[in-house]
């Protein structure tokens, strides 16, 4: 089974920058590109709120007519759908991507990326969905979902485009992001592009040691690398890094072994996809 890059769309104002990040991964990484939508056909209104002074003939007309309402906005979905796909086909292959694929299916975004996992080498999502609060700081449930329940490299993109030139990876020396290191010094999706490896936590030997092999294991990859080690809170130190040195893209485990460990509201992990303006590639 070949393993491809796979893009969640829906109607959000995240598609387009979904759409054109798969495709420069897709190009760089030589994988295939498919677009997934899933029409989530949950029922829009309980039979509980129903209940109440009506009678019984009543109750089963209302219960018969919201039926046939559901069917009809489960065809539009579906339909609105397609249309998305459709459009998200025609962009890719404006990017340069040859033969872009698409899948259509009904139920959950999580349950459908847990049975396409074994065919996923990267997924790319947006930071929030069509039906999430449009908030910058708001993160779509989903994607939390999503990122427990994937063991795949997760890119998550703001709304648009813009093609990394420097990579900034939050290095705590845990095995997730000791392979992070190993991953950008080999993948071509990183070629060319420069490396900054950042600590937070105090100026020790050990650290030291970390960072260096680091920086090393970068640069005899052929990659320009630079890195710092810096006290301070985890998320906030990252973050004035990034703007500091105009970082394009941040890598980061989803799970680590110090301070990044858990995905969960108000971890750092979950700060730096609230608060990122460019796209964070998330590793288990």
């Amino acid at each position: 089974m070949t393993e491809q890059v796979m893009a969640a769309i829906d109607g959000s104002q995240f598609s387009e920058g979904v759409c054109d990040y798969a495709a420069w991964a897709s190009l760089a990484l030589e994988a295939p590109l498919t677009f997934l939508h899933v029409v989530d056909n949950h029922p829009q209104t309980a039979e509980a709120d129903l209940s109440g002074n009506i009678g019984l003939g009543s109750r089963e007309h209302l219960l018969e007519e919201l039926s046939q309402l559901d069917e009809q906005r489960a065809k539009v979905a579906q339909e609105q759908g397609r249309l998305m796909l459709k459009a998200a086909l025609e962009r890719a292959v404006e990017d340069g991507v040859e033969a872009p694929g698409s899948r259509q299916r009904n139920g959950t975004l999580v349950e459908t990326l847990a049975e396409l996992e074994d065919e996923i080498r990267l997924l790319v999502v947006g930071k929030r969905g069509s039906s999430a609060h449009q908030d910058s700081e708001h993160l779509g449930s989903n994607l939390e979902r999503v990122v427990r329940g994937q063991h795949r490299p997760i890119l998550v993109v703001p709304p648009a485009f813009k093609r990394p030139e420097k990579v900034m990876i939050a290095f705590d020396g845990s095995n997730t992001t000791r392979k992070g290191v190993e991953l950008l010094a080999r993948s071509p999706l990183f070629a060319g592009i420069a490396c900054h490896v950042v600590i937070v936590g105090a100026e020790t030997g050990d650290n030291r040691s970390q960072l260096d092999w680091a920086l090393a294991t970068l640069r005899e990859a052929g990659h320009e690398a630079e890195g710092a080690i810096r006290a301070g809170e985890v998320e906030e130190t990252l973050r004035a890094y990034k703007e500091e040195h105009d970082i394009d893209l941040v890598v980061m485990g989803a799970y680590g072994h110090s301070r990044i460990r858990h995905l969960l509201v108000g971890s750092t992990t979950t700060a730096m996809l609230r608060h990122a303006s460019v796209p964070v590639l998330l590793l288990r």
